[in-house]
């Protein structure tokens, strides 16, 4: 069903509440990425965490959806393990939703809540800045899970003629295809497991990794980097770390690249517009982005500003 909701108009003299429910959230940075944003444009906001246990069941996450209508909440973000779980609990979804299953961003006006995927958007945004003119014949992605299936969704937005989805999770790759399917007219797509991965990359233009590895948690490559090649370009939506495994050895090798700073900053800015009504300065939020993973990590050195150059290398 199509939202009919709408995001605030910006009005003056207001204060807005948003929350991030997770699992393992209380680290996030998105809270300090939003209050900052809400400085700039000297308005009230307060951002917190909802942390939640990994087991809880649909009735248990109704409820905590409930308590956070009646607080008051102006809007709330979701990531794992619930992007997909929520779905059904919120009065509305937009289209996008009800294709790709899972949303990451719910606005809340008058009591009723509307769901929304800024994954989509943010990873499609990020790709047409950081590495425009990418060849889009043959696309390999890494993952099909919540956030691989907007990422598949993104990339058929951007052109992409052939699609090949690599998992171990054979039906959950089944699942991503018929998503997509269901809102495109993608002739080529194509679902692998990960033994056929070495023969879908030596075809592929490209690669995306939408799979944990490479986080701070999930340390490591998402491969054997050996099979990379120079002409492939590669972007991976981990931001934490800025520069993962994958992306040092593909910069290393030459590849154009993309880190998931770019996305992360862009779904936060339309997260922040559709709660607020005022639009997000990006720069500043990448900006903000680097800061703050470069506090986290402990080293300036370990710091990269968050925007793409238009060569598809951070400066």
């Amino acid at each position: 069903m199509t939202t009919t909701a709408r995001p605030y108009d910006g009005s003056v003299g207001r204060s807005f509440l948003a929350g991030l429910i997770g699992q393992g959230v209380k680290p996030s940075l998105t809270p300090e990425m939003h209050e900052r944003e809400a400085v700039r444009h000297g308005i009230r906001y307060v951002y917190k965490t909802i942390e939640l246990a990994g087991n809880i069941d649909q009735e248990q996450l109704r409820e905590v959806l409930a308590a956070a209508v009646r607080l008051g909440f102006d809007g709330l973000n979701v990531t794992h393990p619930f992007k997909q779980a929520i779905v059904p609990l919120v009065d509305e979804v937009t289209d996008s939703v009800t294709a790709i299953g899972a949303l990451n961003t719910i606005i809340v006006r008058d009591g009723r809540t509307a769901g929304h995927n800024t994954d989509v958007t943010g990873f499609e945004r990020a790709f047409r800045e950081g590495l425009p003119g990418a060849a889009l014949r043959n696309v390999v992605l890494l993952g099909a899970g919540g956030a691989g299936t907007a990422v598949a969704h993104a990339l058929t937005a951007l052109g992409v003629s052939r699609l090949v989805v690599i998992d171990p999770d054979m039906a959950r790759a089944g699942r991503l295809a018929d998503s997509v399917r269901s809102r495109t007219d993608v002739s080529d797509l194509e679902t692998m497991d990960p033994s056929c991965l070495a023969g879908a990359l030596g075809m592929a233009d490209g690669l995306v990794n939408a799979t944990p590895s490479g986080m701070a948690a999930h340390p490591g490559a998402p491969f054997d980097v050996d099979l990379l090649r120079s002409d492939l370009w590669v972007a991976d939506i981990v931001y934490r770390p800025l520069v993962t495994t994958l992306l040092r050895a593909a910069r290393d090798l030459g590849c154009r690249s993309l880190s998931g700073a770019g996305m992360a900053v862009h779904q936060a800015a339309d997260a922040f517009e559709l709660f607020t009504g005022h639009p997000a300065d990006r720069s500043a939020l990448a900006q903000d982005l680097g800061q703050l993973v470069a506090v986290e990590v402990g080293a300036a050195s370990h710091s990269e500003p968050a925007r793409e150059t238009p060569e598809g290398r951070n400066r």
